[in-house]
């Protein structure tokens, strides 16, 4: 596989000025409701699915983003913006292809191990936690 280093640069700028833009996104939503609901996460995860979705059907079905341009913008600003945009746009891609079971499958086991990743996780921390203040 050759590496094309102005494709790596396009995720990589793409992917901070993403993850910068979830930050003030959400710290702004959050900041206005009063409400323990994460609803700024909530809203940066439906709103880079849609951007995603969109730029994923006009890059590929257009000429109108070259490669680097629709790297830039899917894989690095959406990506940095949400990484539930590519888990939303891939099941997407499963139920419009009809492999129902698949996408169904897809969502239960990216939810469930996800969670359970996350409980290991809080364990590990609490378990090095514990071995840092015994020393």
């Amino acid at each position: 596989m050759r590496i094309d280093w102005r494709l790596i640069a396009a995720v990589a700028v793409g992917g901070a000025l993403g993850s910068v833009v979830r930050y003030l996104v959400g710290a702004f939503i959050q900041g206005r409701v009063a409400t323990p609901f994460p609803v700024g996460t909530f809203a940066v995860n439906i709103s880079g699915s849609l951007l995603l979705g969109f730029l994923m059907r006009l890059g590929l079905e257009t000429t109108a983003l070259g490669p680097e341009m629709r790297f830039f913008l899917t894989t690095g600003f959406c990506g940095g913006y949400t990484t539930f945009s590519t888990f939303s746009y891939e099941t997407a891609g499963l139920i419009e292809d009809g492999d129902y079971h698949r996408a169904i499958l897809y969502v239960a086991l990216s939810l469930i191990v996800s969670l359970i990743g996350t409980f290991l996780g809080f364990a590990l921390a609490r378990e090095v936690l514990a071995m840092r203040e015994g020393l």
